[in-house]
């Protein structure tokens, strides 16, 4: 696999691979195969055609994270996988900034986009990436920035000297012939969450990105945690040591949407916090973003509503009036029925329903499979009615809420 993704590099490292990936357009697949002719016409190799057209799909689809940038740099499918969006980055390097902190060291720099963010706010940059192809890659994309230096090493072996910060994005997949595995336990990552601490405890300002489904267990408790959602998606969970840790905050979700930046900050541990009433379902129904949830503060945001949960052990919450917030999507409530398919299919029928949205938490329902069943089949839905249904559980009891997004 490693071997595969050099073969898809190495040809692009040299004056003819570069400038023929630069004369690219943006990548359509409707054009690939008849691009490939063309460019092996022309006299190009094989393998050279087949390194750029990839590096230019991989280009495109990194248009998400990295934006115009992303047309200047170089990516390997597990690289781009696993690499911070650029806007995320960027908060990341303040941090070291705020905190004074003037040489970092990214220790595992993968492509190398925390490493860009932290050098364009004239910090020094020490990018470390054990993988050969991989610190290639970064040595590329870190070409503009003169205060960035690639090493090509272990992270857990390089010299630390005369380095006062510390940034890591461990690799949390392994990789193999059968392609690649997703890691779980941070002992496992590439470097382990113990490499971190042992960081933290000399003093250094550590910042860390995992991966945001880390259980609130496996936290360690001389560190603030910042879960980070874009556009809805939750990216990661930052750990923050020593300086570059906000005095007073333990946990906090922070909230990147198209109205800008939103955080929700809590200096309570993970077992303390303000505990929300529960109530009916009722005038609005509340889905929390899910650095919210992951964060663990529901309750703080439906207190901020004036508002309850509809069951203590799941993140719905209802409120009786209409409020503005950016840590939660609103619906308005328009009928709860009980979760039964034959009533829901009737109920389908009845109100002319062609398109289907199904939310659920608490429950263990497959929407796919469920819009199937109450969908009529191999009829033309077009113009008729959609509607959305949340699916929840309620005490013992299975209900389906029909709601109206806001």
């Amino acid at each position: 696999m490693a071997d595969a993704t050099q073969d898809q590099i190495a040809p692009l490292l040299n004056p003819e691979g570069w400038e023929l990936l630069a004369s690219l357009g943006p990548y359509r697949e409707d054009e690939a195969f008849r691009l490939n002719a063309a460019l092996r016409k022309a006299g190009h190799s094989p393998e050279l055609v087949s390194a750029v057209l990839t590096q230019s799909r991989l280009r495109t689809k990194a248009e998400s994270k990295f934006g115009e940038f992303a047309r200047q740099m170089i990516f390997t499918p597990a690289g781009l996988e696993q690499a911070t969006r650029l806007t995320v980055a960027a908060r990341h390097a303040q941090r070291f900034v705020e905190a004074g902190i003037g040489h970092v060291a990214d220790l595992g720099c993968g492509l190398g986009a925390d490493s860009m963010a932290l050098a364009s706010l004239d910090i020094r940059v020490t990018a470390v990436e054990t993988d050969e192809t991989t610190a290639a890659c970064a040595t590329m994309n870190l070409i503009p920035f003169r205060n960035a230096a690639v090493v090509h090493a272990d992270a857990t072996s390089v010299s630390l000297d005369g380095i006062d910060g510390v940034w890591l994005d461990p690799a949390r997949r392994t990789t193999s012939t059968s392609g690649t595995k997703r890691l779980w336990d941070p002992e496992d990552f590439s470097p382990p969450l113990s490499f971190v601490q042992t960081l933290a405890a000399s003093g250094l300002a550590v910042g860390v990105k995992m991966g945001p489904g880390m259980p609130h267990g496996s936290v360690p408790a001389d560190c603030e945690a910042q879960w980070v959602s874009v556009g809805g998606d939750v990216t990661e969970v930052a750990l923050w040591f020593n300086a570059v840790r906000r005095p007073g905050i333990r946990r906090a979700a922070l909230v990147l949407g198209a109205q800008g930046a939103a955080e929700l900050t809590s200096s309570d541990g993970f077992d303390g916090g303000p505990v929300a009433p529960v109530g009916p379902v009722e005038g609005y129904l509340y889905e929390p973003d899910g650095a919210v949830i992951r964060a663990g503060l529901v309750a703080d945001v439906a207190l901020q509503l004036d508002g309850h949960l509809v069951d203590e052990h799941i993140a719905y919450i209802c409120a009786p009036e209409l409020r503005d917030t950016p840590f939660a999507r609103a619906y308005k409530v328009l009928e709860v029925m009980p979760f039964n398919v034959k009533a829901l299919k009737a109920w389908v029928k009845d109100h002319g329903i062609g398109v289907l949205e199904i939310k659920k938490r608490g429950t263990s329902v497959t929407p796919e499979e469920l819009r199937k069943q109450l969908l009529p089949s191999g009829k033309n839905n077009k113009g008729k009615k959609t509607a959305t249904l949340v699916l929840t559980r309620i005490g013992e009891d299975r209900v389906a809420i029909s709601v109206e997004p806001v």
